[in-house]
């Protein structure tokens, strides 16, 4: 007896990735996803009504992918400056390793992304708020001394930026890369500190 497989966003969300990886973005079509789920891409379709939609459903995947183990540093508990430097190690790293370890699929991920703006929107703006509950946690602990803590941590988005959005992947191969991380993160954790009174 055959058993019956659900078919389900997710199911279709992590063909897609599998067809993609095969055959490249240009080529991979919702009939060979289709195909690769052994259903009509009809059935694709009631999923996701457009090929674009389908595209930017599975950006959205892989940006969520970047963005959950960031949230569990800025949901996390203790010195707000420990976990910020935390978090923004691991946002550096986690980009940086995925353009070194399978380049052709972050090419890939880069495009979708690209095409999908409201999901890249959504995960940039969901970054800066989990850079500001880290700051606002600074500020209740007294470690922080922030006016603003949106303005802040947009600012502090836009000062990392090169060495996370993908735009900067070249310059990543440079050997000095994790001392100029470390004098970037020195310089701003150090502003961010509460004045010590006299």
């Amino acid at each position: 007896m055959n058993e019956v497989v659900v078919l389900t966003p997710e199911r279709i969300l992590e063909v897609t990735e599998d067809v993609l990886r095969r055959y490249g973005l240009a080529k991979a079509t919702v009939v060979d996803v289709a195909r690769a789920l052994d259903v009509s891409h009809g059935s694709v379709y009631r999923h996701f009504p457009s090929k674009a939609s389908l595209r930017e459903a599975v950006a959205k995947r892989w940006l969520d992918r970047l963005s959950e183990p960031l949230a569990k540093i800025s949901e996390g508990s203790g010195p707000a400056p420990v976990r910020l430097e935390r978090w923004l190690r691991a946002l550096c790293s986690a980009k940086q390793k995925k353009v070194c370890d399978d380049p052709e699929m972050f090419q890939t991920y880069l495009t979708l992304a690209r095409e999908a703006c409201g999901a890249v929107k959504a995960y940039k703006e969901g970054l800066v708020d989990q850079i500001a509950d880290i700051l606002s946690d600074g500020v209740k602990q007294g470690a922080f001394h922030v006016a603003d803590v949106k303005v802040s941590a947009r600012a502090i988005y836009d000062a990392t930026i090169r060495y996370h959005h993908p735009a900067h992947a070249d310059d990543w191969k440079d050997p000095a890369l994790a001392a100029r991380i470390d004098a970037l993160l020195e310089l701003l954790l150090k502003g961010l500190e509460t004045p010590r009174k006299r």
